[in-house]
């Protein structure tokens, strides 16, 4: 593993989220055997304070009972913890930020959480000409770190609080995608530590040089999912077409300033007639501006289109303002939106998923692109929301809606028998430079679509579960109903996401296709997955009910 440069290392950027700083830790019991300047992490057990809060995460639906969390503050110390595991013959599972959406981290089959969010460090590494990134990080303190330490960035996510780790295995986008594409995109290398067939356990550097011998399973993390390959212990980004040896000219340099708008659709204002042409609209635009040279794709939109019971239809829309003619790309694409319908946009009275009430950007607003990024990150009433139980699902569109589409939504999203307001299904801009790349040159192979949604509702304890299941099965089914209930990859759609993981496209009962799970989410790219898992962790010693298979 290369040295880091400890002069230019970011250290302690957890802390703003509320982390544990690392060097506490030598303070502590566990850490009096650990060698010097490894510092072993706690070991909580169900009689620790701290144990309920280490053993579910940010979807309460899932919870774990393991016989202890290993947390984890360096890759010798995940060395030792994964080796402890593998000798007793526990089954483990990984976790940075606690955001998965499914069972793959939180189940009753678990016995050791593996817990990384200690590890936070962000820095530049000279040998490697990247900068170093720790799983723990959450994505805001990593933006604030790389932008105010060498003003560069990573396309990825708005949701503040998610973390690092599984973010970048599973492909990683954001507002900035469209022009600057995945997150992965900008991987130059992975840190993991992984088991061989013999179970001995070592941490392995793999970067996407040509002639290194490791290069599979820095592939296998640009899209292959978290918690499968191995234990990530560290990140480097570096773009590919990065020149020199300065910092700043190694990733992505945000804009300086962007354009933002805060929009709402009263659904008062809204028949089936409307809600169809706007969504339409929003489905035409993107068919005709996600080519990767396209002006478009400085504009980047969030839009969710809520339940009834909501109220609103919410949308928040970032462009970058040193742009040429800014103002009018972002006045042609809200004009665009909603030509035909006779609507009328409102301002941003209520918070609603990933978007806070913001009425102050009814009309457009420049403001530095950190704070933009703050403002949208930082207050989400309920994506972030500790307490709720959730659904959620995925889909890539390659076209436009069809009447099919449009009706689908509108009966579901009017219905009385489900009438909650944390409801909806939300629409990314998706295209642009996303596109520019082969889909086999990451695991990540969605690079033909235009949009994607996402199908997700919330509700605050177990009494609701069946009927917000029931909802989001109900009308995820009947949207893809002419490809068996799942986004079969085509003419229309292009498969699901890794990182909204959905169990429910391994029950035939619910894909009635034909088409096996894994085909949905990574598409060609799963032969060559099973290889890498044959050869990284042939015993499945990181496994969960998404992960893949080794092959042979």
């Amino acid at each position: 593993m290369s040295e880091i440069d400890r002069r230019s290392l970011l250290a302690r950027t957890g802390a703003v989220a509320g982390g544990a700083l690392a060097t506490t830790a030598l303070t502590r019991s566990t850490a009096a055997a650990a060698p010097t300047g490894h510092p072993a992490g706690d070991t909580i057990r169900p009689d620790d304070p701290r144990f309920p809060l280490l053993t579910t995460g940010n979807n309460q639906r899932f919870v774990a009972s393991p016989e202890y969390v290993r947390m984890i503050r360096s890759t010798a110390d995940a060395e030792r913890a994964v080796r402890e595991a593998v000798t007793a013959g526990k089954r483990v599972s990984v976790r940075s930020g606690g955001h998965c959406f499914a069972d793959l981290v939180c189940n009753p089959e678990v016995e050791v959480v593996l817990d990384l969010s200690e590890m936070t460090e962000v820095g530049y590494d000279e040998k490697f000409r990247a900068f170093a990134v720790q799983p723990g990080i959450r994505l805001l303190n990593l933006y604030e770190a790389l932008y105010k330490g060498w003003g560069v960035t990573i396309p990825g996510g708005m949701c503040y609080s998610v973390g690092a780790g599984g973010h970048v295995a599973g492909g990683g986008y954001g507002l900035l995608s469209r022009a600057h594409g995945l997150v992965v995109d900008h991987l130059y290398a992975v840190e993991a530590v992984v088991v061989d067939a013999d179970r001995t356990v070592r941490a392995v550097v793999a970067t996407r040089e040509d002639d290194d011998p490791n290069r599979d399973l820095w592939w296998a993390h640009t899209g292959g999912g978290g918690g499968t390959f191995g234990l990530v212990t560290r990140y480097w980004f570096r773009s590919p077409d990065a020149t020199g040896t300065e910092p700043s000219r190694q990733l992505v340099r945000p804009p300086s300033t962007v354009l933002v708008s805060a929009l709402s659709f009263p659904w008062q204002d809204l028949d089936e007639r409307r809600f169809a042409r706007l969504l339409k609209n929003f489905g035409a635009w993107h068919e005709h501006n996600s080519a990767p040279d396209s002006p478009g794709t400085a504009i980047s939109t969030v839009f969710n289109i809520c339940h009834q019971a909501h109220g609103t239809l919410d949308m928040f829309t970032q462009v970058d303002a040193g742009a040429p003619n800014a103002e009018r790309l972002l006045g042609d694409y809200l004009a665009a939106l909603t030509a035909g319908t006779g609507l009328t946009a409102t301002a941003l009275t209520k918070g609603s998923g990933d978007l806070a009430a913001m009425p102050h950007l009814a009309a457009p607003r420049r403001m530095p692109w950190l704070n933009a990024t703050k403002l949208v990150g930082t207050n989400n009433p309920t994506i972030t929301h500790p307490g709720l139980r959730g659904a959620h699902k995925s889909a890539y569109l390659r076209r436009n809606f069809t009447d099919h589409h449009t009706d689908v939504l509108y009966r579901h999203l009017t219905s009385p028998q489900y009438a909650n307001p944390d409801t909806m299904v939300v629409l990314f801009s998706f295209g642009g430079r996303v596109n520019a790349v082969a889909q086999d040159a990451t695991a990540n192979s969605q690079r033909r679509s235009v949009f994607k949604m996402l199908f997700q509702t919330f509700w605050p304890d177990a009494s609701g579960d069946a009927a917000g299941l029931g909802w989001a099965r109900g009308v995820y089914e009947e949207f893809l109903h002419d490809t068996g209930g799942v986004p079969v990859p085509g003419d229309q759609y292009e498969g699901c996401y890794i990182n909204y993981p959905d169990t429910d496209l391994k029950d035939p009962a619910r894909n009635r296709s034909g088409v096996p799970w894994q085909t949905l989410y990574y598409q060609d790219n799963l032969a060559r997955l099973r290889r890498v898992k044959h050869a990284y962790d042939p015993t499945g010693c990181f496994h969960h009910s998404l992960s893949v298979t080794p092959a042979g």
